[in-house]
């Protein structure tokens, strides 16, 4: 297999670069679901209390994995946060018996177990494993890419991966598109912020937004199909620091690999 350093952009919206079109064929495409899911929450499964900030939507309907491996007590979910104190859903998935990983390196100690099925890890998960050689990246020895927990960790799965990490997503993903990470993951949710361009993303705004939208579209090359779009309006109307495009500065994104049955 031959290792790739970099995704395919797909061509232009237009037929000069404008970051009007490549604005609008971008936020078209992360509101629209390209699938439908009659259940996305957790209401039929116990413990569950509507009280999360924001909707985390998984798929439930009968025809993916998940439910089944719900029932199962089989599931696994990792968590990747910033000192983020909402864990509402990672409680109410580890009280429907799945083993819950919860990443955050703003946690006490390396690792706490809370209960029977959830665990906190002060770890960062990167795009980038630190270089040992690199003082600098010593002080970032909790800094990880995902692959490299999986396979520290044993596990060849994940059911679900949340994801709400103040924008270094885009690269994150990136990542487990390149490394094929991706492949083994069940289902996505992920907080996108358009904001900004993102950690290490660099280019003119039409050349950002037209990278984020090869990257979703990588995502549906892999079998991945939205099924779910939040367009959080309690957040500044922000895209890439103008007012404009009617979009809020953060979505969160639900996608299901259609290919884990």
């Amino acid at each position: 297999q031959t290792v790739r350093w970099h995704i395919e952009l797909q061509p232009w919206a237009s037929p000069t670069p404008s970051l009007n079109y490549e604005a609008s064929r971008f936020l078209k495409y992360i509101s629209t679901s390209q699938i439908s899911c009659e259940h996305t929450n957790l209401n039929s499964l116990k413990g569950y209390s509507e009280t999360a900030k924001k909707p985390w939507s998984i798929c439930l309907d009968e025809r993916f994995s998940l439910i089944h491996r719900i029932r199962s007590k089989q599931c696994r979910l990792y968590s990747l946060g910033l000192g983020n104190d909402d864990n509402q859903f990672e409680l109410s998935m580890a009280n429907s018996g799945c083993e819950v990983h919860r990443f955050d390196p703003s946690i006490k100690s390396a690792h706490i177990q809370e209960g029977r099925h959830l665990w906190y890890h002060r770890l960062s998960i990167d795009w980038r494993d630190p270089n040992p050689a690199i003082a600098a990246h010593k002080l970032h020895s909790n800094t990880k890419k995902l692959g490299t927990v999986l396979n520290e960790f044993g596990h060849q799965k994940i059911d679900v991966l949340k994801a709400d990490v103040e924008s270094a997503e885009w690269k994150i993903l990136e990542n487990l598109i390149l490394e094929d990470v991706v492949e083994q993951i069940g289902q996505l949710v992920f907080e996108v912020h358009i904001h900004w361009p993102g950690f290490e993303v660099s280019g003119n705004d039409s050349t950002v937004v037209r990278y984020w939208y090869s990257l979703l579209r990588e995502l549906e090359l892999k079998d991945f199909r939205l099924f779910h779009t939040y367009k959080d309006l309690s957040k500044p109307q922000m895209f890439l620091k103008k007012e404009a495009f009617n979009a809020s500065s953060c979505y969160t994104l639900s996608w299901v690999n259609t290919r884990w049955k």
